[in-house]
């Protein structure tokens, strides 16, 4: 009978993600059954007593050179066999791009029902219910899978990370997935690191973003100038992109990326509402920019009516302060 959570753990340099101990810490919370992470790719690693750490009971290892490297179509049959072997309730995983992948694949393949981008997770007897926004957020609807294996990709950040218990462990179960002709019809033949040593914008706990007012591709020297103190990423808006002032890694937004950091801070960014679906979840946004009627101070915590050349500056001095 199926039962518990299974939880996709994706890693990076030999290490779970965050997203994983986030989700795990979520799963152990929610006290519905069985903890279980899965582990696709990574040949010979041993993330067992890290997992274990942080509440999973099971884990579940598909490997294979195939899945060395993130790519849908094996993907999706490695994580469709580890759900027949584990047989959960539930299986969840982060908004990435390999989740956004393979897990509607695999809910298909299941005849299952899934929600994405969910914010909130919550207990209804032994399965979940969960929280999510919508129309680019700006509402919010509680999202029920009354039968069968529910589906499940969260917001990176929507959860906080438990306290390990190193005296936990946890069982290792090794699967094969058999892949089928057409898996691999597209293949992924090398992954090239960023330069930047931030976080990915989808993971980032803090976000410091600018707009076309910013001018000109060396003028961002002013927003890295706010963000390295405080370890933040770099974001911009559509309109600053498509200037040719950043590249499109950094844009957020519905044609860019879906972001939810601790905290985000605007600078120069009208608020237009392409802009905001991307943003709109942060916990904390504060927004800086000269016109008092811009859309952005209507989402804002807190707001600052002014040039960003003049606060950006000052804004950079009191987080060295803070931080040193």
């Amino acid at each position: 009978m199926a039962t518990g959570i299974l939880v996709l753990v994706e890693h990076q340099d030999g290490r779970p993600k965050k997203t994983a101990f986030e989700l795990l810490s979520k799963a152990t919370e929610l006290d519905v059954g069985p903890v279980m992470a899965a582990v696709i790719g990574g040949t010979g690693l041993d993330l067992t007593a890290e997992l274990a750490s942080y509440g999973a009971t099971k884990v579940f290892y598909a490997t294979g050179d195939s899945l060395d490297l993130p790519q849908a179509g094996p993907w999706a049959r490695a994580l469709e066999a580890v759900v027949k072997a584990a047989d959960p309730r539930t299986v969840v995983a982060a908004s990435s791009v390999i989740a956004k992948d393979i897990m509607p694949v695999v809910a298909a393949r299941f005849k299952a029902g899934m929600a994405s981008e969910c914010t909130e997770l919550a207990a209804d007897g032994d399965r979940l219910t969960a929280r999510r926004p919508v129309y680019a957020g700006k509402a919010i609807v509680d999202v029920a899978i009354p039968e069968g294996i529910q589906f499940f990709t969260t917001r990176p950040n929507s959860f906080a990370v438990g306290t390990p218990d190193a005296s936990r462990t946890a069982e290792v179960v090794k699967v094969e997935g058999e892949l089928c002709d057409g898996d691999g019809r597209a293949k992924v033949v090398e992954v090239i690191k960023a330069e930047t040593a931030t976080v990915d914008l989808t993971e980032a706990d803090r976000i410091v973003a600018a707009g076309r007012a910013i001018g000109s591709a060396d003028n961002f020297k002013v927003i890295q100038d706010v963000a390295a103190p405080i370890g933040a990423s770099i974001g911009a808006s559509r309109a600053a992109v498509d200037a040719g002032y950043a590249p499109h890694d950094w844009q957020v937004g519905q044609t860019g990326k879906t972001v939810n950091p601790t905290l985000y801070i605007a600078f120069g960014i009208s608020g237009a509402i392409q802009h905001v679906a991307g943003m709109r979840s942060s916990k904390v946004i504060v927004a800086v920019n000269k016109d008092p009627d811009a859309p952005i101070f209507q989402i804002a915590d807190y707001g600052i009516v002014g040039d960003l050349f003049q606060a950006a500056p000052m804004m950079a001095e009191e987080f060295k302060k803070v931080v040193g």
